[in-house]
C-alpha cells in the first residue's frame, strides 16, 4: 500500500513539443507496484495546454481543479471543469486547455502502468 499527496509528488515540467506551461507528476504507478494503472497529474498553467496529439491506449481523466476545455478531433472544443471526467479512447486526437486567466487546470490521468 501507498499513500502519498501531490504536495509529496515531485513535478517537472513536460518538454514535449506541442506543451505549454504545464507541469507533469506521477504520484503512483508501476514503480510504487501499481499492478495495472498509473496516475499522472498535470497542472496546465494559463495560457497553457498540452500538445494536440493521440495514444494508443485509452486515457481515463478526471479535473481536479479549474476551467478548460477538450479538444476533439477536427479542433472540435468541449468544456471541462472541477468534478469532469472524460475517457480518450486509443487513436482519438485530443488536447487539454487551461481556459481561465486567473488559475490552473489540474487533470488526473490514469493509464495502463506499462504506458507510464
Amino acid at each position: 500500500m501507498k499513500i502519498t499527496t501531490l504536495k509529496e509528488t515531485a513535478s517537472v515540467e513536460m518538454k514535449m513539443e506541442g506543451a505549454v506551461n504545464v507541469l507533469k507528476q506521477v504520484p503512483l504507478s508501476k514503480n510504487d507496484g501499481a499492478p495495472h494503472f498509473s496516475f499522472r497529474v498535470f497542472t496546465i498553467g494559463i495560457n497553457g495546454h498540452t500538445p494536440y496529439h493521440q495514444h494508443e491506449v485509452e486515457h481515463l481523466n478526471y479535473v481536479i481543479s479549474g476551467n478548460g476545455a477538450l479538444v476533439r478531433q477536427g479542433g472540435q472544443e468541449t468544456p471541462i471543469g472541477t468534478g469532469s471526467f472524460a475517457m480518450v479512447l486509443p487513436g482519438e486526437m485530443h488536447q487539454y486547455k487551461n481556459l481561465s486567466q486567473h488559475e490552473p487546470l489540474v487533470v488526473i490521468c490514469a493509464v495502463p502502468k506499462e504506458y507510464e
